[in-house]
């Protein structure tokens, strides 16, 4: 099998738009069901009609996926294909599918482990850009202290280290953060058991905190 090479999505003068990532997702193109693959390069450049170009999002609903570490982002793809994670319908809000609806589950659903490995290197070696948000200041300097208590052993400093493979929370869409918090605390999603112990434990206001600190962090 010939190898598949990457190369930078086209903007095509669109903005980025938003579309949820539970993470909300963007609308990859496959080729029909028994190819060999898929084409990897389509697959950037549509994911970037959601996540924006080169994985920084502009979108309050929408994670920025740049800079993720491989295992993390691969992992994240491989539990979307086995519908461990929610995939919500969303509408699809720009290019050619514009105003389609689509999921995650679906988008990833004929991609091989092998295609995802390619788009999780694609993403692995792009910045990621931290979000401007508006922000409480003092429930940020709460946060701060909730997660140097229960988070930081693995969301190391301050959540902004992409190779604990726990994905990047400084910086990351405050909307985002929200969602994800309330599909664990739901039990939609399940997070590691370690984590889930403090999950259990944060109450509201909490979260409240520590989606203010992560949206603090410039």
């Amino acid at each position: 099998m010939p190898p598949i090479h990457l190369k930078e999505p086209c903007n095509r003068g669109q903005s980025s738009t938003a579309a949820k990532f539970a993470a909300w997702g963007c609308t990859a193109l496959f080729l029909a069901p028994g190819s060999w693959a898929a084409d990897v390069n389509k697959v950037v450049e549509t994911c970037a009609s959601c996540h924006g170009n080169n994985g920084v999002s502009t979108e309050a609903d929408v994670p920025t996926i740049a800079g993720y570490s491989v295992e993390y982002f691969s992992g994240a793809m491989l539990a979307y294909k086995k519908k461990e994670r929610p995939c919500p319908e969303t509408e699809i809000r720009s290019g050619e599918k514009k105003g389609t609806k689509s999921d995650m589950c679906q988008n990833v659903k004929d991609l091989s482990d092998a295609d995802i490995d390619q788009v999780a290197k694609f993403y692995a070696g792009k910045k990621f850009v931290r979000s401007p948000q508006n922000f409480d200041p003092a429930l940020a300097k709460k946060g701060k202290e909730i997660h140097d208590a229960n988070c930081d052993k693995c969301h190391l400093e301050n959540g902004s280290v992409a190779s604990d493979d726990a994905g990047i929370l400084a910086g990351q869409r405050m909307q985002y953060l929200k969602a994800q918090f309330a599909d664990f605390k739901s039990g939609k999603r399940m997070p590691p058991k370690k984590m889930k112990l403090k999950i259990d434990q944060l109450e509201k206001d909490d979260i409240d905190a520590l989606i203010n600190f992560y949206g603090s962090i410039k």
